[in-house]
C-alpha cells in the first residue's frame, strides 16, 4: 500500500500522522491501554485494545518503531463481588483489599486479578494483538513508583488545586494525593495524617484505630489514587497515544484533570481520542465488568472468526457506538465483510475511492498484517452455509465435499467459519431458522391421497433432474408438480417442508434442495 494511501484511508491512518505531527519525530513512539481486571474483560473492553492496536499497526506500516503497553491496574481495591463467580461469600471477605490478593475462587489463577488476566492474554494473539504487559501491583509493591509518590506528596496542594477546578465540592485541606492499603487488615479503609517531608507517611486504619508510620520505598502498602496515577504513568512510560472511554474524555472528566496533571510530572498528555461503547444486540447501554452479565471475546470467538471480530472495530469509528450481534444480524455482518473482501479482490466493481477504503479495512481486519490473503474465501453466503451444516448435522467434511472448486486455503478459512456458524446454530441462531433432515424412524408427514400423488410425482423430477440442472431450471419441475397435482404452488411447498424437515416453512426451496442432492431428497421422498 503507498503512502499515500495509508495517510487517507482509514483513522487508524489518520490518527498515527496526528501522532506523529504532535509528538514529533522520534526514535520510538509509545502507545497504552490498560484496565482493571475486576471482572471478566469483555468485548467493550476490548474495544479499547484494539483501537491502540490498530494504530499502532498505522504506525509500524509508517516505518516507525512502537512500544505498544498493556497495564493491568491490579492494585486498585476489590469493590463488588461479579455476579458470575463461584464462591461469592467467601470473595466478600476480601472487599476494600487489593484484587490482586483476592483468591481466585474459579481455580484459574494464584488470584482473581490474575485469573482475569490470564483469560485476555491467552486470547488476545488470536485476534493478532501482542502488547507488552505491566502488572501495576507488581510495581508498586516493589516500590518502583517510590519516587513518584513522593513527588506527588510534595506537590499535594499543587494536585489538589487541580482537581478542584473540576469538582463542585472542593477536597478537604486534609486530602492527600496518595491511598494506602492497611499493613493490618490489607484493606484500604485507611487515612492519611501525616508525611515527613520524605519517604515517612503516617496513616490510621480506620477500622481498627490503629496508627502506623512506614516508608514508602519499603513497604508494599502505598498507591496513588487514579487522578493521580494515571498521568504519573504517562510520564513515566512517555506515552504518546492513548484512548479513553467517553466517560473519561467528558468536560471535566480524568483526562481534563490528567492532562494538567501530567505537567507536574514534567511531562505532556498523550495524543487521545474518544472511544463510544459496545452493547450486545438487545442489550442497552454499557457492559459492565462488575455486574457479571457480560459477553467476552471468547463469545464473540465462537460465533466469528477472529478476521470478522477484527473488522467489527476497524470499520467502525472508536466514536460510534456499535452492537455485536448474536441474533439474525449475524447473517448481515458476514455479508458485509465478504462484501469487503470481494471489493479487496476486484470481484466486486465500485468507484475508487470506495474501493480504497474498503481495501484498508480489509487489510486491517486480517490478524497478521504480513500475512495478507492472496485469494478471497470460498464465495457462499453465510445462510446458505448455515443450511448445508444442518443438511449433513454439522459434519464439516460432507460439507466441503458438496463444495465445487474450493482450494486448500480456502477450506482452511472455512472449517473456521462453518466451526462458527454451527455454533451460532445450537446457541443463538432463532428456532424458525433451524432445521434437521428427516431421518429413518421418523414419524411420517400424514399425507393425503393427493399429496402422496405429488410426493412420488416429485421424486422422479429430483431422482432424475436434480443434480443436473440448475437451480433455476429445476424450479420448473417444482411448480410443474403442483400444477399437475392441482395443488397450489405455497400448499405444494409447505407439503415438501412437512416432508422433509417437519416444518411448514424452511430455506429456500430451490437451492435447499439443490443443496441436499438427489440422494439425500430421494432417501427421504421414497418413504412415502
Amino acid at each position: 500500500m503507498s503512502e499515500t494511501q495509508i495517510q487517507s484511508t482509514h483513522w487508524a491512518d489518520i490518527m498515527a500522522d496526528k501522532i506523529i505531527r504532535e509528538k514529533g519525530d522520534k526514535e520510538i513512539y509509545t502507545c497504552a491501554s490498560g484496565i482493571t481486571p475486576s471482572g471478566t474483560v469483555h468485548i467493550g473492553n476490548f474495544r479499547e485494545i484494539i483501537t491502540v492496536e490498530l494504530v499502532v499497526r498505522a504506525l509500524r506500516e509508517k516505518g516507525k518503531n512502537v512500544r505498544f503497553i498493556y497495564s493491568w491496574d491490579d492494585y486498585d481495591v476489590f469493590r463488588k463481588v461479579p455476579s458470575n463467580m463461584p464462591e461469592p461469600e467467601k470473595l466478600r471477605e476480601y472487599l476494600r483489599k487489593p484484587i490482586t490478593l483476592v483468591p481466585d475462587t474459579t481455580g484459574r489463577a494464584e488470584n482473581y486479578a490474575r485469573g482475569n488476566e490470564i483469560a485476555v492474554e491467552k486470547v488476545l494473539p488470536t485476534v493478532g494483538v501482542y502488547p507488552e504487559y505491566l502488572y501495576q501491583a507488581e510495581r508498586y509493591r516493589s516500590n518502583l513508583y517510590a519516587e513518584q509518590i513522593r513527588k506527588a506528596l510534595s506537590m499535594r496542594d499543587e494536585i489538589r488545586a487541580i482537581l478542584n477546578e473540576f469538582r463542585t465540592e472542593p477536597l478537604d485541606d486534609d486530602w492527600w494525593p496518595v491511598s494506602v492499603f492497611s499493613s493490618f487488615t490489607d484493606k484500604d479503609t485507611t487515612k492519611v495524617i501525616g508525611w515527613d517531608g520524605e519517604y515517612g507517611l503516617t496513616y490510621v486504619d480506620t477500622e481498627l484505630g490503629k496508627e502506623e508510620t512506614i516508608d514508602i520505598r519499603t513497604t508494599p502498602y502505598t498507591k496513588l489514587p487514579w487522578r493521580v496515577d494515571w498521568p504519573m504513568r504517562w510520564a513515566y512510560e512517555g506515552v504518546d497515544f492513548e484512548p479513553g472511554g467517553k466517560d473519561h474524555l467528558t468536560e471535566g472528566g480524568s483526562y481534563d484533570t490528567a492532562k494538567s496533571v501530567v505537567k507536574l510530572f514534567g511531562a505532556e498528555a498523550p495524543v487521545t481520542m474518544r472511544y463510544d461503547f459496545v452493547r450486545l444486540k438487545g442489550k442497552g447501554g454499557k457492559i459492565s465488568s462488575s455486574g457479571g452479565d457480560v459477553a467476552d471475546l471468547y463469545d464473540v470467538l465462537e460465533i466469528y472468526p477472529p478476521e470478522i471480530v477484527r473488522y467489527l472495530f476497524v470499520g467502525t469509528r472508536p466514536s460510534s457506538e456499535f452492537a455485536i450481534s448474536f441474533d439474525l444480524d449475524v447473517l448481515k455482518i458476514y455479508e458485509d465483510y465478504d462484501n469487503t473482501e470481494r471489493i479487496y479482490f476486484g470481484l466486486l466493481n465500485v468507484n475508487e475511492k470506495k474501493k480504497e477504503k474498503e481495501s484498508r479495512i480489509y487489510e486491517l481486519s486480517q490478524v497478521d498484517d504480513k500475512a495478507i490473503p492472496t485469494e478471497p474465501g470460498y464465495q457462499i453466503p453465510f445462510r446458505h452455509l448455515c443450511n448445508y451444516l444442518q443438511i449433513y448435522s454439522g459434519d464439516q467434511e460432507k460439507v466441503l465435499a458438496r463444495l465445487d472448486g474450493i482450494t486448500e486455503s480456502q477450506k482452511e478459512r472455512l472449517r473456521v467459519r462453518m466451526t462458527c456458524a454451527w455454533n451460532w446454530l445450537q446457541k443463538y441462531a432463532p428456532e424458525e431458522f433451524c432445521f434437521s433432515l428427516a431421518k429413518e424412524g421418523d414419524e411420517l408427514y400424514q399425507a393425503t391421497d393427493e399429496e402422496l400423488s405429488a410426493i412420488r410425482d416429485f421424486r422422479v423430477y429430483a431422482d432424475e433432474f436434480l443434480d443436473t440442472l440448475s437451480e433455476k431450471e429445476f424450479s420448473e419441475y417444482i411448480y410443474k408438480t403442483a400444477s399437475d397435482n392441482g395443488m397450489d404452488n405455497a400448499d405444494f411447498f409447505r407439503l415438501i417442508y412437512m416432508v422433509l424437515i417437519g416444518k411448514e416453512k424452511g430455506p429456500k426451496l430451490a437451492p435447499f434442495l439443490k443443496a441436499c442432492g438427489s440422494e439425500r431428497i430421494n432417501e427421504i421422498l421414497r418413504r412415502y
